[in-house]
């Protein structure tokens, strides 16, 4: 597995590089095929931030977490991590009798910087670009709460057509289809 590690307003102690590759090695007793690990370490104001984007085969495993001290914050994040890899887990086990047995993830090529649309309104300030592999709607739900994202672009595997999976604020999801 490859990991890299990368400070924002810190300089990157041995021993903490040390700690962070520790952690996220740890997660490989979980899951299979790691093939690489992204940790990025920030401070800003008084949190302490680590966040870690795993890439497991075709899937992408992310979390978030911050405390008032760097090293905290990585236990927490990795103890996040393996809670969602084993809800992953069980989710696998729940649909393997349907085929494919395993979501598909988003294969993300670099995010470009966008221009703006106007000088004084809201501008597109990050655009991402992703390979779109079908996924059936609940394949895009465990993928959009592996991420925790509040919302997930798919090509679904039926009809073909490019939908949007969304969590409504009662805790449900949405699915917005294009008409016709």
């Amino acid at each position: 597995m490859q990991i890299s590690i990368t400070g924002r307003n810190l300089e990157i102690t041995e021993a903490l590089r040390r700690y962070a590759e520790e952690k996220v090695a740890r997660l490989q007793k979980f899951v299979d095929h790691i093939t690489s690990a992204h940790v990025i370490l920030s401070i800003a104001k008084h949190r302490q931030i680590a966040e870690v984007t795993l890439r497991v085969r075709e899937l992408t495993i992310r979390g978030e977490e911050s405390s008032s001290d760097l090293y905290s914050a990585i236990d927490l994040v990795a103890d996040k991590i393996e809670r969602q890899i084993l809800r992953y887990k069980e989710k696998i086990i729940e649909h393997s009798g349907r085929g494919s047995g395993h979501a598909r993830a988003r294969d993300e090529i670099s995010p470009v910087e966008a221009e703006s649309f106007s000088e004084d309104g809201p501008r597109i300030v990050k655009t991402k670009r992703f390979a779109m592999k079908p996924l059936f709607p609940d394949e895009a739900a465990i993928q959009m709460s592996l991420l925790g994202h509040n919302f997930f672009v798919f090509r679904n595997a039926r009809t073909e057509e490019v939908n949007v999976l969304y969590r409504r604020q009662d805790g449900d999801y949405g699915l917005i289809e294009p008409n016709g």
